[in-house]
């Protein structure tokens, strides 16, 4: 069979035609590479060749040079690169030629696969002529076709190689984009090319950016291209600008002021659903550059357009509010959604501002008959809730608050979604204007009625029901004895956690509901006051009943939906588990047996799914800590699970959850886990030499290290000279200050070695009468210079975080308590010891604290 019919048939319609034709292709492929790209690249260029067997050429040769899977890409690339040169030379040149094909779809195809040859050539310094070529390309006046097609693939090599290989040439790039996008240009094809080029180009022309001349030029091509006769090169125009904003807001204040505010509001208004769209998202991205967080220094200093133009696009934005769709889809965004984001985000920029600016248009429309207006006027409502002062907003939210709690009946299914939305902002923002004695009866009845609605309104009011529970629970964390007393939610208790486990009773999960429901009978659970535990503990059997009965449903699985789904309540039972072990901590014990046994079914059942077996792993970490010595009983018939997780490197998440677990057993059992010591530690220093294990594991494991020290004591010894020279070597490591991904990972690296130390410090001092062991102390003395140069280097670090400090100075004073009888005077009295416990620099009260103590001890110390 020729090139051509494998080719074609690969579209067919009959699914065994097409698995026989793919497998034929991908055989060719693997047992005469040269030979099977040559072959495609003879059927893209070929002009009688039907189109859409062009295509096929095209998208394969793309798909054997490119692929989202980074090792899977380095193969494509080192097979490419390892052709001989006349093999690659003609794939190159029949690409090149097909750019300039009189079907123009065929050169759409040739330019992804002249990006993709790019983008593996240019970064090796391979193919240097290549731009070249195609500005000579983008200049040919004959040829349209050629013109638009070079246009494309300078695009897309601009999307898919770092900025910095193609920064040399931007300056020929540039001129060759902005020719084809002026206005003077005929063709609105080419046009509608060369913008889309720019905006891939935006990122690496930061230096012509830079120079006003240049800049001047560049803004008003895309300006003027937002007038174009062609709507499709208007809306890309525009998304040139929402990105320009994004790059470079410092540079525009001249274009503002001149064109850009007159441009967007005209073309927020646009009858074209796609132009209003982006200017919309223009102004959404100046909010977000001028967003103010309360006492944060803003990282570019404000412009305040959004302020300046408030009185112009508030009202835009209100009227495209009313465009809303009766048969939206959830996923479909439009002017009505975009125009919500949009008065959120201006709200954050212009604060207080906004509430004048909206209030006449919340008033005259909230009792609207048209439900358009109704909706637009509760989003307006709810959408300015976060940033203007609470003060401003608190006498609006007490006059609007019955009319809202009303509307939780009104007619349209779009205004109670709207208005659940709204009250759940409230109770999460505001929650202090809910007075339990006025509002609480009727808004826990409006939320609790809306439970039988509509998918998205049950999710709504699921979200606003736990936000109610999560926000009073607030109130009361700094007064111990309210969790005592009966809470203002009390009454309500059992009435709300009932009605939300009948909204989890539902086999589907549209909009997301019956996991807002489980999410909010865990918030309730968790804030449940002393009288409401009867419904905790009825709660947890109810759910552990599900368990049971979805795990017998294990063998009635078919295909993936029915797995997800299962997969999804799991996780959804594990949730509520876990929250109720923390709220009843050793109170859950005449339960661990079922837990346990059900949570080892679980894993048995899970097979290879991690999110599902992540979750069990965290109730038995919760049950460990709960019941502390008494979880001694279940350790055996875990750990063959456990183990099989901790090797998982590939598994990030898995592998994090299984060694947390590790600590959770040791802190559980004390002195009684000295007996897993030896295999956890064992696996724990195996991992550490994986090529593959993410390096945050790597920090979780040394801090885990602490906690098998501090549970088994002097126990530890076996392992500490291991263990010290390996925290040794991670302490060494320095950042790079350019690099912040790892100036944040060196911080958190510091914080796990010394968590590590603090374990391995206070295990190995304490004795069971509470006396410093002298014999397992002094241990520690040869590598005491090697702690307290650690000390030294976080606590002289700029960078430092509240959390490092505190760390730093607890470790300090560990380590001083440890030898009162001078055994480190020498170490601790040098200067910069004394000169970083009598700081003056600000620090959290609980910090200022342990430097307190760590003075006292070292004091002790060196006497």
């Amino acid at each position: 069979m020729n090139a051509t019919d494998l080719l074609t048939n690969t579209l067919s319609a009959d699914a065994n035609t097409r698995q026989d034709a793919t497998q034929k292709l991908e055989n060719a492929a693997r047992d005469n590479y040269p030979e099977y790209m040559l072959m495609l690249s003879s059927v893209l260029l070929e002009e009688n060749n039907p189109i859409h067997v062009r295509n096929a050429a095209g998208l394969a040769l793309k798909n054997a040079l490119s692929a989202r899977d980074s090792a899977r890409q380095t193969d494509y690339s080192n097979r490419w690169l390892a052709l001989n040169n006349d093999t690659k030379t003609k794939i190159k040149q029949d690409a090149l030629l097909t750019l300039g094909s009189a079907s123009q779809k065929a050169g759409n195809f040739a330019s992804q696969v002249v990006a993709a040859i790019a983008a593996v050539e240019l970064p090796q310094n391979h193919w240097s002529e290549l731009i070249e070529l195609l500005l000579g390309f983008v200049n040919n006046q004959q040829n349209t076709n050629l013109k638009i097609a070079t246009l494309q693939t300078i695009g897309f090599i601009c999307e898919t190689i770092k900025p910095e290989i193609l920064s040399l040439r931007s300056n020929e790039i540039l001129t060759a984009v902005i020719h084809g996008a002026r206005k003077e240009e005929p063709s609105s094809d080419v046009q509608l090319a060369a913008i889309h080029a720019l905006y891939n180009s935006l990122e690496f022309v930061r230096e012509n950016f830079e120079r006003e001349g240049e800049r001047n030029y560049i803004m008003q091509v895309v300006c003027e291209a937002t007038q174009n006769p062609a709507v499709a090169v208007q809306v890309g125009a525009f998304e040139c600008l929402v990105r320009i904003m994004g790059l470079y807001y410092d540079k525009m204040a001249l274009y503002m002021e001149q064109a850009l505010f007159g441009l967007t509001v005209v073309g927020m208004k646009h009858s074209d659903e796609r132009v209003a769209l982006q200017a919309v998202e223009f102004w959404s991205t100046v909010c977000e550059e001028e967003a103010q967080d309360y006492g944060e220094t803003p990282e570019t200093e404000s412009k305040h357009f959004a302020k300046i133009a408030l009185p112009e696009i508030v009202p835009v934005l209100l009227l495209l509010l009313t465009k809303q769709e009766e048969d939206a889809d959830d996923d479909e965004w439009n002017v009505s959604m975009a125009a919500g984001t949009c008065l959120a985000l201006l709200a954050g920029a212009v604060q207080d501002a906004i509430v004048p600016a909206v209030i006449p248009f919340i008033e005259a429309h909230i009792k609207a008959e048209d439900w358009h207006q109704r909706e637009a006027a509760v989003m307006t409502f709810g959408s300015i809730l976060e940033g203007p002062d609470p003060s401003v907003l608190t006498p609006l939210v007490n006059q609007a608050l019955p009319l809202l709690i009303d509307m939780m009946t009104d007619p349209n299914p779009h205004v109670k979604d709207t208005t659940a939305w709204t009250l759940g902002r409230i109770c999460d923002l505001l929650i202090s204007c809910i007075k339990p004695d006025v509002h609480l009866h009727p808004l826990i009845s409006a939320l609790v009625n809306g439970l039988q609605d509509s998918p998205r309104v049950v999710a709504n009011c699921c979200w606003a029901l736990m936000n109610l529970a999560d926000q009073l629970g607030v109130f009361y964390e700094d007064d111990p004895d309210a969790r005592q007393a009966p809470g203002p939610l009390s009454p309500y208790y059992e009435g709300v956690v009932q009605a939300l486990l009948r909204v989890t009773e539902s086999a589907g999960n549209e909009a997301n509901y019956r996991t807002a429901a489980y999410e909010a009978i865990t918030s309730y659970l968790t804030q449940a006051t002393a009288d409401a535990i009867p419904v905790v503990q009825n709660t947890v059997v109810t759910i552990l009943q599900r368990m049971e009965q979805l795990l017998s449903m294990q063998n009635q699985i078919l295909g993936v939906d029915d797995r997800n789904n299962w997969n999804e309540l799991q996780s959804n039972f594990c949730s509520v588990v876990i929250c109720v072990i923390r709220k009843l901590n050793d109170g859950i014990q005449p339960l661990a047996d079922r837990v346990m046994t059900l949570i080892l079914q679980l894993i048995q059942a899970a097979g290879k799914t991690s999110t599902v077996l992540e979750d069990a792993f965290l109730v038995v970490g919760s049950l460990a800590s709960a019941l502390e010595a008494n979880f001694a009983p279940y350790i055996q018939a875990f750990l063959p699970f456990l183990y099989p997780a901790l090797k998982a490197h590939e598994d990030t998440q898995l592998c994090t959850v299984a060694v947390g677990i590790i600590g959770d057993i040791s802190r559980a059992l004390g002195e009684q886990s000295a007996q897993y010591a030896n295999p956890f530690m064992t696996v724990l220093f195996e991992n550490l030499q994986s090529e593959v294990l993410n390096r945050n594991v790597k920090i979780s494991i040394l801090s885990c290290f602490g906690d098998i020290a501090l549970a088994v004591g002097p126990e530890f010894e076996p392992y500490l000279d291991t263990t010290m020279n390996v925290l040794r070597q991670a302490g060494a490591v320095e950042p790079n200050p350019l690099d912040y991904d790892l100036v944040d990972y060196v911080g958190q690296l510091r914080e796990g070695i010394l968590e590590a130390y603090t374990g391995i410090v206070t295990g190995l001092k304490k004795t069971e009468k509470g006396t410093v062991n002298d014999t397992t102390v002094t241990l520690l003395l040869p590598h005491s210079p090697h702690i307290l140069e650690l000390i030294q280097r976080c606590l002289s670090d700029e960078e430092r975080t509240d959390s490092l400090m505190r760390l730093s100075y607890g470790l300090l004073g560990d380590l001083a308590d440890s030898f009162p009888n001078g055994q480190i005077k020498n170490l601790l009295l040098n200067n910069w010891v004394a000169a970083e416990l009598r700081t003056k620099n600000r620090m959290p009260p609980e910090t200022k604290k342990t430097m307190r103590w760590a003075r006292e001890m070292v004091k002790k110390a060196t006497q």
